[in-house]
């Protein structure tokens, strides 16, 4: 058990149940101001108004920014030179913009995260210094789920070859607030792809890494069985074209932060979840969302697991937990490949995509140069290993034209957002009170 997760002195995020407990975290803490970031899709929605009136409550003064685009080293650098000298930070969006929330807040109080961001390498993943600390509170109102960064000491930071992976217990914020007011436009497609993002996370960092933990081990399976349960009931909801409710949709983002807990991962392999690295690329390299990405990996990466490939994962913790899955979830088959091909079908998520031979080499070429040859974040993993699962997660087409286009529509999270506010003018799937369906939100 040589993995250190956390010696900072630096205490947990606090998670508030309810925007109204914002009113009651901000007057046990000094300062007169709050600036409210906001991505565009959610800026006049109804989390961003109650959060402004529990602000204005407690007595601060609110100046709203509004954030678009994913965020690059160069305005997160600007817009931590504006937040210096702040008194709260509340972001309000997905993960993107709760990243670029998160690494702004440290940088205005630590300049040598920069200079770390800064230095040319070919990784991928970023270390921060243990000493950078932020000074500025920042709370965060997740408006999506799956990534869990409202939770997580971890963004992802888009750069000119790819995004990188930023680790930093600095990077935690100090309170977290979920609310289904702040998920009730999200539209069902990106609810069911979170669902599966901390189902990917959690199922890899158990299958990764071949040591039995039986505390963590049981932490980690009980949240999978949570997962699976929520799954099928939220596949039910999108069955009946009913619109998820506000308990689902809450426990499903009370998953997606808790899953990043010390307690699930404790004395594991840090890099244990291989697949992680190989849909970041392929999401980058093809131009899809990151879900579509993952469970087109997926099952190429379990087949190699469950046919003995150590360099992955374990079989037999494989195997143990799909046991657990189908215990919740009976009419899945028995096998992991097969039974996981069936349970991204039954949750109705995109994994058909397709590229031309030159592209997913170019992808494989990528993913070693940012995560392999010598990192510890592939390990052992050779290009072959890498190739030989991208090139199963792909259906391989000879012309460009045709290629690097998801099969699975909608293609893009701008289609959904589009769809959905389609939708909502002519009263189809999201039929929810117009109010507070006034903007779609980003995955």
């Amino acid at each position: 058990m040589d993995a250190v997760w956390n010696l900072s002195n630096r205490r947990l995020t606090q998670v508030a149940y309810g925007i109204g407990g914002l009113a009651q975290w901000l007057p046990r803490h000094e300062g007169r101001t709050l600036t409210l970031l906001a991505d565009p899709a959610v800026a006049d929605s109804e989390a961003v108004d109650q959060v402004s009136a529990c602000a204005a409550w407690a007595g601060r003064s609110v100046e709203r920014l509004v954030l678009d685009g994913a965020g690059t080293l160069e305005s997160v650098t600007a817009l931590a030179e504006r937040l210096r000298g702040g008194d709260v930070v509340l972001a309000v969006g997905g993960g993107t913009l709760l990243d670029q929330a998160k690494l702004a807040v440290l940088m205005s109080a630590a300049p040598v995260v920069r200079d770390r961001l800064a230095v040319r390498q070919r990784g991928g993943l970023v270390l921060l210094p243990s000493e950078a600390e932020p000074v500025i509170p920042l709370i965060t109102v997740p408006t999506t789920v799956g990534t869990g960064s409202e939770l997580s000491g971890g963004v992802c930071l888009a750069g000119p070859h790819g995004k990188r992976l930023v680790l930093g217990n600095g990077l935690q914020p100090d309170l977290a607030v979920l609310d289904p007011v702040s998920t009730r436009t999200l539209p069902v497609e990106l609810l069911a792809e979170g669902v599966l993002e901390v189902f990917f996370r959690v199922a890899g960092m158990y299958v990764g890494d071949p040591q039995d933990l039986p505390s963590e081990d049981a932490f980690a399976l009980t949240l999978v069985e949570l997962l699976v349960v929520l799954g099928a009931e939220l596949a039910s909801v999108r069955g009946a074209g009913e619109t998820p409710g506000d308990p689902l949709r809450l426990e499903i983002a009370k998953l997606s932060g808790v899953s990043h807990s010390q307690w699930f991962n404790l004395g594991r392999d840090p890099c244990a979840c291989k697949g992680w690295y190989l849909a970041n690329e392929l999401s980058t390299g093809l131009g899809l969302r990151k879900m579509t990405a993952a469970a087109a990996v997926l099952t190429p990466l379990w087949r190699r697991i469950a046919e003995g490939d150590t360099h992955w994962g374990s079989a037999r913790r494989l195997r143990r937990l799909w046991r657990s899955v189908t215990s919740v979830h009976p009419g899945l088959a028995e096998d992991p490949v097969e039974g996981v091909t069936q349970l991204l079908d039954t949750w109705r998520i995109g994994r058909r995509v397709a590229a031309t031979e030159e592209r997913t080499d170019h992808i494989a070429h990528a993913t070693m140069r940012a995560w392999g040859d010598g990192l510890p974040t592939l390990g052992a993993l050779t290009l072959a290993d890498v190739r030989r699962v991208l090139a199963d997660s792909v259906e391989s087409v000879e012309s460009a034209d045709s290629a690097e286009q998801p099969l699975y529509p909608p293609q893009t999270s701008a289609d959904i957002r589009r769809r959905a506010a389609h939708n909502i003018t002519e009263g189809g799937e999201h039929h929810a009170d117009h109010d507070q369906q006034r903007r779609v939100r980003t995955a």
